[in-house]
């Protein structure tokens, strides 16, 4: 009988250990992502505070990482990376670039050539159709480009791509707006940053939704930046 009724308890052990082990892997990551993000938070205000005694984490608007494929898209520090999470069940789609600037003020290029698209409704964002991923040739990318306003939504995209936008030939190193703080609500607006992203295709043509972490690309490759900046003891990462 003992023999029998450890038997029937063996699969509930065994789901009882998947499900244990789910909850530890779960742990891990959650404390490696917001420890990550927890380090560089410090580091962030630091810089915003006092931009001028911390350009050793700045990257410069057009500068080549090695023989990375994009040029940085605007002048910052990168506070911030991609799957990094500042709650439980947040992961970030992107980088944020911070400029240690006002609003409208700091420049933002085009990291690469594409297509413009700014969608009729975007105050702060345009999106680049790129045919042919450099990293993975074949298959087509977007590459995202938001919080170009103040907390206002007043635009700081540049006026040659209004409102509607759309499919817009862009050379690499062409002039998309300025940094600004926009989060769509006026009483709490972000710091001043570029959030940038590579958007995968949906294989007919469009992009996928950016706030799935699931719908994008780590940016840090195509920039040529420590993936996730994971060496670094400080996490904030540089050109490789």
């Amino acid at each position: 009988m003992a023999g029998i009724i450890t038997g029937m308890n063996t699969p509930k052990k065994i789901i009882g250990l998947i499900v244990i082990g789910a909850l530890v892997g779960l742990g891990i990551y959650l404390f490696t992502t917001m420890r990550s993000s927890a380090t560089r938070s410090p580091l962030v205000w630091a810089y915003l505070t006092n931009p001028a005694e911390n350009q050793g984490y700045v990257i410069k608007s057009g500068t080549r990482c090695g023989a990375a494929p994009f040029i940085f898209p605007t002048d910052g520090m990168v506070g911030y990376l991609w799957d990094d999470s500042f709650k439980v069940g947040h992961r970030h789609q992107g980088i944020d670039i911070f400029a240690g600037t006002e609003v409208g003020v700091t420049p933002v290029i085009a990291a690469y050539p594409g297509y413009l698209t700014r969608l009729a409704d975007w105050r702060s964002s345009v999106i680049m159709r790129v045919p042919d991923d450099p990293l993975q040739p074949g298959r087509q990318i977007w590459l995202y480009y938001t919080h170009m306003a103040d907390a206002n939504g007043n635009s700081f995209v540049a006026l040659e791509f209004p409102p509607g936008a759309s499919e817009m030939y862009v050379e690499g190193g062409t002039l998309l707006g300025y940094q600004g703080n926009y989060s769509g609500d006026p009483n709490n607006p972000v710091g001043v940053h570029l959030h940038f992203s590579v958007v995968r295709d949906d294989g007919s043509g469009h992009f996928l939704n950016e706030l799935e972490i699931s719908n994008t690309n780590d940016p840090s490759a195509y920039l040529g930046m420590e993936l996730n900046a994971n060496t670094k003891p400080d996490g904030i990462p540089t050109c490789r």
